[in-house]
């Protein structure tokens, strides 16, 4: 999975943690996987569009292609929120 975090300073600086979330679905172990990315920023939005932008990385690093809609879950912390990105990709 890769992680994006931000402090609360008014430059953002974000870390990749190169571990990709890619466990095989049971339905078709063989060809398709569900990856994933998450992200903590200050914001909702932020948060969810690095989530997004660290899955699409992690779908495009493996060479696999997207396939179904992506889950977001989002939770809210004391100054900053913490997204996970999940979606099917296929060869």
């Amino acid at each position: 999975m890769i992680r994006f975090h931000a402090g609360l300073t008014a430059c953002f600086i974000a870390v990749a943690v190169a571990s990709p979330l890619v466990a095989p679905t049971p339905a078709a172990a063989k060809s398709c996987v569900l990856a994933g990315g998450e992200a903590t920023m200050v914001t909702d939005a932020l948060a969810r569009f690095m989530a997004n932008a660290a899955l699409e990385n992690s779908i495009k690093g493996k060479g696999l292609k997207a396939a179904g809609p992506v889950k977001m879950t989002c939770t809210p912390g004391f100054a900053n929120t913490h997204c996970i990105a999940r979606q099917k990709a296929c060869k």
